[in-house]
């Protein structure tokens, strides 16, 4: 405590000089482009579609008419990588029991592949690890006292301790542990031949029947929006991998699952179970490859180190359209795109004045993030700048509303206390505060002449919030990193987000904010810090 209190001073003592052109960052400006990027036409910019490549094109114009560096690969504004989505291949199964007598599951009632599993079959016996989490950084590994090599291994799904405020595991926001992808990675870096995962109940305690998750996975017929995922990060997992409904979890093991749960929740390993039925699965899984990208400019710094960089970041992509319903995306992203646009626009003409920043900043327009992250993730497997030298990320993600919420306003809303726009009018989230305290006194301090409401409440709540946009990869890579966010309203990813409903004056300002906050980290000699290191990176 008495090193991030040091830090936190010395981001206090740093001298703060107003950003130059900060003044050509204008509300009309960034209106006259939003109602273009959001307008019906471009038909919510979702993932893979002919509009989500129109705006792609359309901010790759931008980069080039201001006169922006490249920053993506060979020279270019962009930086590929690739998606994949399933389907249900032939041959999933799973049986239990002695040879002589076994039992076979039914597909989707009582087991359903995991999208990121390997196709392969494998006949072991069964052994339950906990959780099946392994993090060293907080003493914790469910496979410290198991010898797993060439077995299936059953794992529940979700966090330890994940209904305590105070866990290790970020407290109640769910962590990168909890990740499915995760899970079936650390079991097979265990030596397991498979895995069986076991959901847990849904937000609130709510019971889901298996069937509604599987259902989920596996829809009857192609979904509007297909589940993606990163191709290298499925490509990794080399052993099958499948959800199971809890009952057969406990057929298999010979035991309830509540008791072994209760105990895998308390401490690491203490669950530790073999199965006493022998498993015999497949998993069969077809997939399909598309080309995505993130898009990436930059102002190159002028000093001893321009070879350190500030990123802004947001996204452009959103959830598309059904039949005639147009899911515009004005808020969610569209408010952060044009924002970014400004911004770069502004540090364009500061450096045709003369006046450039210290450090480089890079501006990045993240892919698909309303598919889980997945350009941000992309980014942290395979940084075009060294991590070591990213000083910091600031995102923005929805800075064109007052936070509303509505008494039972259902799961989009869960964890939040209901609120009114107006009450907000003049508020701004700030998340990410708890993981780097210095970053946080650093907006604090660009924020004295433009005067908004910073909120630093919600980094430990059930929402989520903090994880749900692309500055989480970065705090999960160690990279200091805030999310600015005005916060979700009753038109969030619903067709009312439209942009004549956005506060243009308020986002003027959170983009100046935006803005001061970079320039200050450009130029200051300091860097922030994270309060407390993450061990792992997004990818192993």
């Amino acid at each position: 405590m008495r090193i991030l209190a040091g830090l936190l001073a010395a981001g206090a003592l740093w001298a703060q000089s107003r950003a130059p052109e900060i003044e050509s960052i204008q509300r009309n400006e960034m209106k006259a482009d939003l109602f273009f990027l959001a307008s019906d036409e471009m038909r919510g910019r979702l993932t893979n579609t002919p509009e989500y490549r129109l705006a792609a094109e359309w901010i790759l114009s931008r980069f080039r008419r201001l006169g922006l560096a490249p920053a993506g690969d060979d020279g270019e504004y962009a930086q590929e990588f690739e998606l994949v989505y399933g389907r249900l291949g032939e041959g999933n199964r799973l049986s239990v029991g002695p040879r002589e007598a076994r039992r076979a599951a039914r597909l989707h009632d009582e087991f359903s592949p995991v999208l990121a599993s390997a196709n392969g079959e494998v006949r072991a016996q069964a052994v339950f690890a906990g959780f099946g989490v392994t993090a060293p950084q907080w003493n914790w590994d469910d496979y410290r006292d198991a010898s797993v090599k060439g077995k299936v291994v059953i794992v529940l799904e979700g966090d330890p301790q994940e209904e305590d405020p105070k866990s290790v595991f970020e407290g109640v926001v769910t962590s990168e542990y909890a990740s499915s992808w995760r899970k079936i990675m650390t079991a097979q870096e265990h030596g397991a031949a498979g895995v069986l995962l076991v959901p847990g109940d849904g937000p609130g305690g709510r019971k889901r029947a298996f069937a509604t998750i599987a259902g989920a996975d596996w829809p009857a017929t192609p979904p509007r929006i297909e589940r993606y995922d990163l191709a290298s990060r499925v490509n990794q997992v080399r052993i099958p991998a499948l959800r199971v409904c809890e009952p057969l979890a406990a057929q298999i093991l010979g035991q309830p699952l509540a008791p072994l749960r209760e105990k895998a929740n308390r401490q690491a390993g203490s669950a530790l179970a073999e199965g006493r039925e022998e498993v015999d699965m497949a998993a069969a899984v077809t997939r399909t490859t598309i080309v995505e990208r993130n898009l990436l400019a930059k102002i190159e710094g002028d000093g001893p180190r321009k070879d350190e960089a500030v990123i802004i970041s947001a996204h452009h992509d959103h959830d598309g359209a059904d039949g005639s319903q147009v899911l515009n995306g004005a808020d969610d992203n569209g408010s952060g795109t044009v924002a970014l646009l400004d911004i770069a626009e502004a540090y364009a003409l500061a450096a045709h004045a003369g006046k450039r920043p210290g450090r480089t900043v890079i501006f990045a327009l993240w892919g698909s993030e309303e598919r889980g992250l997945l350009g941000s993730y992309a980014w942290l497997q395979r940084p075009l700048w060294p991590i070591t030298k990213t000083v910091a990320a600031l995102n923005m993600d929805m800075i064109g509303r007052s936070e509303e919420v509505p008494e039972h306003g259902g799961r989009r809303f869960f964890g939040l206390k209901p609120q009114q726009a107006a009450a907000n009018a003049n508020s701004v989230h700030i998340m990410g505060y708890s993981f780097t305290p210095g970053l946080a006194a650093i907006v604090k301090q660009a924020n004295r002449e433009i005067d908004l409401n910073l909120r630093m409440d919600y980094d430990n709540t059930r929402s989520n919030l903090v994880r749900r946009s692309d500055q989480w990869p970065f705090l999960m890579g160690s990279v200091p990193a805030v999310f600015f966010h005005t916060g979700l309203h009753p038109d969030y990813h619903r067709s009312g987000d439209r942009p004549e409903k956005i506060e243009y004056a308020k986002m003027e300002r959170i983009a100046r904010l935006v803005y001061q906050t970079s320039w200050d980290l450009a130029n200051n000699p300091g860097r922030p810090a994270m309060a407390s290191p993450r061990v792992i990176p997004p990818e192993p």
